[in-house]
């Protein structure tokens, strides 16, 4: 292929990309957020704690640990309102394509916009970045994919990045009690705390938000003080104890 085809094919790629994601969330994703939301609340107690510190106004962007499929459903739903319209998150793409109609309907709820996860992510990161810069608030999970044991992994700079070049505060979450009533491991939900004869409990932890400008705009320091931040709630998180 010539250099002008290979411009032309990496024009027409970018083309699709920004014309296809932020995913439309649709009938679809309205429909299965409110389905889905109804039964995690008859199953659970879900609440969210340090809300204060969610930015008033949008754009931000929100960076969280990783336990459960529905992490981003859930963070969404502890957010105000009017800012749960501009949700959107940063989707590995095999979501689409290899987890069939539950991938795809995730993608809708959380107005996904897929990341290469196994190759290049950066056309990801650069349509994520523009679609803060647009006013949108993105979700992204720094350990790329759920947790194998319930702990935080090593986190990749992902979620700095976009915050730095956005110019955008970073928001810290951490989920408690994700991965103890949904983990990678189980078939379905276990939501019954036998030992406590109640349902489980899960907690939507929001930090004091990450300016870019403290950090001197540097994503890897902002990664090394979310980290930090996430580890230190771990230490506190019962489930692990």
């Amino acid at each position: 292929m010539s250099e002008k085809e290979n411009t032309a094919s990496a024009s027409h790629s970018t083309e699709d990309l920004n014309n296809k994601y932020p995913t439309p969330r649709g009938f679809t994703g309205f429909f299965w957020y409110h389905v889905s939301m109804a039964i995690t609340r008859i199953l659970v107690k879900l609440r969210g704690a340090g809300k204060e510190n969610i930015p008033e106004t949008n754009p931000y962007v929100i960076c969280s640990n990783h336990q459960t499929y529905a992490d981003g459903m859930w963070i969404m739903s502890e957010l105000p309102r009017k800012h749960r319209k501009y949700f959107c998150a940063l989707a590995a793409s095999d979501l689409e394509t290899n987890y069939g109609r539950l991938g795809r309907v995730m993608m809708h709820v959380g107005r996904g916009i897929a990341v290469d996860r196994f190759g290049n992510p950066v056309r990801g990161l650069i349509k994520a970045k523009k679609e803060v810069e647009k006013g949108n608030i993105i979700l992204v999970h720094p350990e790329g994919t759920r947790t194998s044991d319930g702990r935080i992994a090593e986190f990749k700079d992902g979620a700095a990045y976009i915050s730095v070049k956005s110019n955008s505060p970073l928001l810290p979450v951490y989920i408690e009690g994700g991965y103890q009533a949904w983990s990678r491991h189980m078939k379905r939900p276990q939501t019954w705390d036998k030992k406590n004869h109640r349902k489980k409990r899960i907690t939507i932890h929001f930090g004091k938000p990450l300016m870019p400008q403290d950090y001197d705009r540097d994503a890897h320091k902002m990664t090394d003080a979310v980290y930090a931040w996430m580890k230190e709630m771990e230490a506190k998180d019962v489930n692990l104890l």
